[in-house]
């Protein structure tokens, strides 16, 4: 299951994530993993759940984002829930690749019964027809 949490900055996205990061990490019985741009969510994401920082790895864009995500799920069998916050930013705000990373993203993650939770900075009014099937 994929889920997108919209809006402009400051509406709370990133700490809705956050409390939904926390939660799973207290609850799953596998793996959580947070995938995040720069090292922001250190102190706020419990240690129960692995932090990843983007910009170590030199991604930035949507194709080597989706290659990120797919390493990470093919090299952990236990993955229950993925967190990507500021998934917008991290592809460079390239609205049109976002789209085809949400369909590529769900489909992969629904072979793997992974949930996978992701904001991004983008007006409601503004959302296109993809984005809005994952609200």
């Amino acid at each position: 299951m994929l889920k997108l949490i919209i809006g402009v900055k400051g509406t709370g996205k990133t700490k809705t994530l956050i409390e939904m990061v926390n939660e799973a990490a207290h609850k799953s019985e596998g793996s959580v993993i947070c995938i995040e741009k720069g090292n922001k969510l250190t102190y706020d994401v419990k240690y129960q759940a692995r932090l990843i920082d983007t910009d170590a790895y030199a991604v930035n864009d949507f194709e080597s984002l989706y290659g990120f995500v797919a390493g990470i799920l093919a090299s952990n069998h236990d993955v229950t829930d993925l967190f990507i916050d500021s998934a917008l930013k991290i592809g460079d705000n390239d609205t049109a690749a976002f789209d085809g990373f949400l369909d590529k993203v769900e489909a992969l993650i629904e072979n793997l019964s992974v949930n996978c939770v992701m904001t991004s900075s983008i007006p409601t009014d503004e959302a296109s027809e993809t984005v809005k099937k994952y609200l």
